[in-house]
């Protein structure tokens, strides 16, 4: 007599194909990630494109060779070190900031930029729910 039982034959017999939703027809998590962003996918546009958009970090990385040639590696390092802990200390997740002192840091705090005029696109007034907001934020969701 087989000691198997019915259910376990019928698993061997019958290929039960998986009903998870990682399929085509998978509901996107559209609060927690945002739209799906076709633009994102593309390659770059304009052959500065690129450049324009890793302007400010070649322009740090620029600035912190120069100021360890003149000044030595401790300069750049406590420069790094500042920003750092400047970037730490904002507000709640729900709540825009405007980095008032890493622009002090940076030496923007004089320059009209677009984001001054027109705002920043990522910070847009739109409120989601702060307790949601505030999971993203530490891992929890």
């Amino acid at each position: 007599m087989n000691t198997r039982s019915f259910g376990s034959q019928l698993k061997d017999c019958i290929p039960v194909s998986d009903f998870s939703a990682a399929g085509a027809f998978e509901s996107c998590d559209v609060i927690n990630r945002g739209f799906t962003n076709v633009k994102s996918e593309l390659f770059p546009v304009h052959p500065l494109e690129l450049s324009e958009k890793n302007f400010s970090l070649n322009q740090d990385k620029m600035n912190f060779s120069t100021l360890r040639n003149i000044q030595g590696l401790h300069a750049p390092l406590k420069l790094q070190m500042e920003f750092k802990a400047v970037k730490q200390a904002q507000r709640l997740p729900f709540l825009n900031s405007s980095n008032l002192s890493l622009d002090i840091l940076k030496g923007n705090y004089d320059c009209i930029g677009f984001e001054d005029i027109l705002n920043d696109p990522a910070q847009s007034e739109v409120m989601g729910d702060p307790h949601l907001l505030v999971e993203h934020k530490l891992g929890l969701l």
